[in-house]
């Protein structure tokens, strides 16, 4: 297997890393054989995930587009995965070259893939830290310095609060971020919902409870409790492709088949 510009010499290239499936399942290129073996596994499970993490990436996309148009340069991107095809500073960077952005995830392998993908890059930065501290991690250079008081931030939970459990105090930690946040700062926020499919909620929390990462779904009403504080953006709280879609002709007339709930709040 060869080992890529892109990938640290310590990297087991023999095991599959979750954020080099995510890679995969969105179509790209960064990801080796483990990890499409392993998201093959996966999706022989649960067909429907390549469709449900485009759809994921494609709500971020537009999330962070809108955001830019308004005036938002500065992005803290938590639990970012390795940051490929589109990723936050190239989909920002399209509305404004001076976008600033800060991608911080807990995962070291993810972590060392990012660093070296935007090394050239000096208004990128990767820290390595744990949603579930949020101290430590709005403790950190590179954050602190993001969110310093003038200019609004766009924080991102895309995809991540779905794996930190109940007895982690999610909405805690995200009401921490809030309180750390300049006013006109925004939310991102999807989440897998359990209302989307409840007849397949327990099959897809129980392949997550064979992971390292396990998945706790929410209802709607939890969801929209993230966004306590927050004025929400329209259209709110909505499956999906149903958040300010491109073309809202061709949006599925079943959305709650991608299963996530996603919403934009403006922090007052």
């Amino acid at each position: 297997m060869r080992r890529q510009n892109w990938t640290p010499g310590w990297i087991d290239l023999d095991t599959p890393n979750a954020a080099r499936m995510y890679d995969y399942y969105l179509g790209g290129s960064h990801n080796f054989a483990a990890d499409r073996e392993a998201a093959r596994r996966a999706m022989a499970l649960w067909p429907e995930l390549p469709l449900i993490m485009r759809a994921n990436r494609a709500f971020m996309r537009r999330a962070v587009q809108y955001l830019a148009a308004e005036g938002v340069n500065r992005f803290l991107d938590i639990g970012s995965g390795i940051p490929t095809l589109g990723s936050v500073h190239e989909v920002a960077r399209e509305v404004d070259p001076r976008a600033r952005v800060v991608y911080v995830d807990r995962d070291p392998v993810a972590v060392a893939h990012s660093t070296m993908l935007v090394a050239d890059d000096p208004l990128t930065e990767v820290v390595e830290a744990d949603l579930t501290d949020a101290a430590d991690l709005l403790a950190r250079p590179e954050v602190r310095r993001l969110l310093a008081p003038g200019e609004p931030v766009a924080v991102l939970l895309v995809a991540v609060l779905h794996f930190v459990t109940d007895q982690q105090a999610p909405h805690l930690l995200v009401a921490e971020l809030r309180d750390a946040m300049p006013p006109g700062s925004a939310l991102v926020l999807c989440h897998a919902a359990l209302e989307g499919r409840p007849d397949q909620a327990g099959s897809h929390q129980e392949i997550y409870a064979r992971t390292a990462t396990p998945l706790t779904m929410r209802s709607v009403e939890q969801i929209t409790a993230f966004f306590d504080g927050f004025d929400l953006v329209d259209p709110g709280v909505v499956y999906l492709p149903q958040w300010r879609p491109d073309d809202p002709e061709s949006v599925d007339p079943h959305p709650e088949r991608m299963t996530g709930l996603v919403g934009v709040g403006r922090r007052p």
